[in-house]
Order: structure tokens, then sequence, then C-alpha cells
């Protein structure tokens, strides 16, 4: 809106200027209105163009900075997910989880289908039949660190880009079903730390983003407290950029 304000106020001093050197300058002063129109003209120039050119260069430095910080929470929920499938719960411990990676091991387990003969009639008046049943048996154990070699965990915590920010870590529950309670997890951190130092209009309105191809609210996260999700709230496009992996 302010842009358009500029230009419209350009157009109605250049018109201005116009006037007053047909009706009042003097020919031999008429040069002087020609250099003020030039640096008018260079002045609207660079404002159209950085106008133009400002909201994109925003977006791809936000989309640089975020992509590391997505990063980083991916780590965090695979962790998370190999804790709960130890423990059956998840965990606010920032160290306990990366000793967890370094020392826990998983269930490697073979599930089977088995004949057994089931008593279908009662005790007094026994009814034998074959029955198959599936059957579930621990036959080893893999360390968990298998699945983190490649992945930076030890500083899995620590924001890129923000010197000295951690990741927030948060635990709850939720009642999925009447009876039934799942114990949840966030992982975020303020969009504000990541994009400090660009345009603060623009990073205003990236805090309070709502489109669907956009990180929504004020927040990078992953995981939830209201409701039973280990997904993070970036859109699939931050999936794809940089080879980051899914």
């Amino acid at each position: 809106m302010s842009l358009i304000l500029m230009i419209v106020g350009a157009v109605l001093l250049a018109v201005l200027i116009a006037y007053v050197i047909v009706k009042y300058l003097p020919l031999k002063l008429r040069w002087l209105p020609s250099i003020i129109l030039m640096a008018l003209a260079v002045y609207l120039g660079v404002k159209i163009y950085n106008g133009i050119m400002l909201p994109i260069l925003f977006a791809q430095e936000k989309v640089e900075r975020y992509q590391p910080v997505i990063k980083s929470l991916k780590i965090i929920r695979d962790a998370q997910v190999k804790y709960y499938d130890v423990t059956g719960k998840y965990t606010d411990n920032k160290q306990g989880l990366i000793q967890f990676i370094d020392t826990a091991k998983l269930a490697i387990t073979e599930t089977k289908t088995v004949v057994k003969r089931v008593n279908k009639g009662s005790t007094w008046s026994p009814l034998m039949v074959d029955e198959e049943v599936r059957v579930t048996d621990t036959i080893g154990y893999e360390p968990v660190l298998k699945y983190f070699k490649e992945k930076d965990y030890k500083t899995m915590f620590k924001v890129p880009g923000v010197e000295g920010a951690e990741f927030e870590i948060e635990v709850g529950e939720v009642e999925k079903v009447p009876g039934l309670i799942v114990p949840t997890f966030r992982a975020r951190t303020s969009k504000t730390g990541i994009l400090k130092g660009l345009n603060k209009s623009l990073v205003k309105q990236e805090l309070e983003a709502i489109e669907t191809d956009q990180i929504k609210g004020e927040y990078v996260s992953v995981g939830s407290l209201e409701e039973v999700s280990t997904g993070g709230n970036w859109p699939p496009s931050y999936d794809k950029k940089g080879g980051v992996e899914k």
C-alpha cells in the first residue's frame, strides 16, 4: 500500500513540476527541473525495486534458515519415537535422551502364525479344534545408536543459527478415547530468534502466518501436547528442499 501511495505521489509531483516549468520558469533555468525529475525517477525506481524484491529475498532467506532447524527437530522426533518404543513414554530430559541413544537397545521381534489346539467346547464336553493365531517373539536386540550414526544427535537440542538457544521440550498426556491415556511430546523454538536481523515488518507477518504452505504461528515445532502426533508444523515443501530427509 505504501509503495502505491509513493508512486501516486511521485506522479503528482512530476505533473506539478511540469506545470511550474511551462507556466513560470524562464527558458534558461529549465535544465534544473530536468535534473530534479531525473533524481526523482532514480529514487522511485530504487524504491519500487526494493518493494518488489524485499519480500522475495525474505522468503528465500527464511527457507534457508528454517531448513537446518527442521532437520534438528526431525532428529529429536526420531529420538523420542525410539525412546517411546523402548519405555512406552516420552521424555523431557535432554541429556537423558542423548544417553539413551548411546546405550539403549531395541528388541527385534518376529511375528508368525502358528496352529494351536483350542477348546471350543466346555470343561465337561471339550471340543478341540485347530486355530491359527499370531505370535510375536523377541529374537534379539539391536542398539538404538544404529539409527543415528548419520545424524548429529549430540547437538540436536541446539537451535541452528541462534547462538545460545535450545529447543523447548515438553511432555504431556492426552485422553485419546475415554479411559485411554496416551503420552505426548512437543519440541519447538520461536521463529523470532531464527529470523533475527531480517525486515521487522515481514518478520511480524511471518509470526502471524496461517497459510497451509507456510509454517503456521510463532514457532517451528514437532509433536503436540493437544493431540497424538509426531508430525511437524511445517508444510511438505520443507521436506523436499535442500535434500532434507522426510
